[in-house]
């Protein structure tokens, strides 16, 4: 039996240990207001000496040329801790993923355009990171995939479900959701505070973390990745926790 709504954009919760910039309650919020983060500067060498390092694996640019930001991974925000929403759990973890059928499921209750988008353009196969959000610690704890491509959201039809949205059609639908499926957990947890810190050191040294959305657009439950800044947020699994 399928879950109940739990992974969405509308309503979404602060990540409760974020230092410096607070996820507003509603994504809808985000399209009209963005916070500015406070540059707090991460303890000394904490980031440039791992960006040094993880510049050393990766194999020199044969162009040079690329000035459009292609993304082709994602990072995928769900609670997992219990909260009720109109009288349902939203609570959905990794864990709960990878108890479901196949270990797979549908990522619906999206109601934020921009989220929506990116559902939208995600291909099969694309990989993903599974991040744990509104929670005492706010991190990435596993990798899943996309199995099935955007198609309409059923949530947004039923009447019972906390994301129903009584504007939709079923003719033409608003709000979409793609299938995903557990690949494995991080070697580690890399908990936000971490990848906050290399993302304050990258703006300085223009490192791949500098433009993260997760950063510049924090409110955002579903948000892309360029090659870069999954490769090395993924390299920081091979290291010790700070």
């Amino acid at each position: 039996m399928p879950w109940p709504s739990r992974k969405r954009d509308k309503g979404a919760a602060a990540d409760k240990k974020e230092p410096d910039a607070k996820i507003a309650k509603t994504e809808e919020e985000a399209q009209d207001k963005e916070e500015e983060e406070k540059t707090t500067k991460p303890p000394a060498g904490s980031s440039k000496s791992g960006w040094k390092n993880w510049k050393k694996t990766k194999e020199p640019d044969a162009g040079g040329e690329e000035s459009k930001i292609t993304y082709c991974h994602w990072l995928l925000k769900s609670e997992p801790e219990s909260r009720l929403e109109k009288g349902v759990d939203v609570k959905f973890s990794i864990d709960d993923l990878k108890a479901q059928p196949n270990q797979t499921t549908f990522w619906d209750g999206v109601r934020n355009y921009q989220a929506r988008n990116f559902l939208r353009a995600m291909k099969l196969g694309q990989q993903a990171f599974f991040y744990h959000s509104n929670c005492k610690e706010p991190g990435i704890v596993g990798i899943v995939k996309i199995v099935k491509e955007a198609y309409p959201d059923h949530t947004q039809f039923d009447q019972k479900d906390p994301h129903y949205d009584s504007t939709s059609r079923k003719e033409n639908p608003k709000w979409s959701m793609v299938d995903v499926q557990f690949v494995r957990m991080t070697k580690r947890f890399i908990p936000l505070s971490e990848i906050k810190s290399h993302h304050l050191a990258h703006k300085a040294d223009g490192g791949p973390l500098k433009d993260m959305m997760l950063f510049t657009r924090q409110r955002l439950s579903i948000q892309p990745l360029t090659q870069e800044e999954f490769d090395f947020v993924l390299s920081l699994e091979e290291e010790k926790p700070h």
